[in-house]
């Protein structure tokens, strides 16, 4: 795995989020305000539910099938779509360290099942 740049990325952590489900969400904007990366953890038991990467949704939509996209959002969930403005108003939300962040992101990826 190749170190990442972090710079010009902003780490957000905001939860509980989604009321009925009781989740954490977690994102790494890229400069323009869109999640590069997403992880979401279950409240109740701290399991990751999602751990989503933009540059890996755009490999699988530009090198892949459609059964191959199915087949990672079912392993690592759906990443958000749009910019996450607003998000500074929401009830606990925080900027995270970029450390918190990798740390968040190596957890879930484990949970869910990467192999790398």
């Amino acid at each position: 795995m190749h170190p990442r740049s972090t710079r010009g990325r902003k780490y957000r952590g905001r939860g509980p989020g989604l009321r009925h489900q009781n989740l954490w969400l977690y994102f790494e904007a890229d400069d323009e305000g869109w999640a590069a990366r997403q992880v979401e953890v279950r409240g109740q038991d701290s399991r990751p539910v999602t751990a989503a990467s933009l540059e890996e949704v755009l490999h699988l939509r530009d090198h892949a099938d459609l059964a191959a996209m199915f087949r990672y959002e079912r392993q690592y969930g759906v990443l958000a779509e749009g910019p996450m403005d607003g998000w500074q108003g929401q009830p606990q939300a925080a900027e995270i360290s970029a450390e918190e962040f990798e740390r968040l992101w190596a957890e879930a990826r484990l949970a869910l099942g990467d192999a790398a």
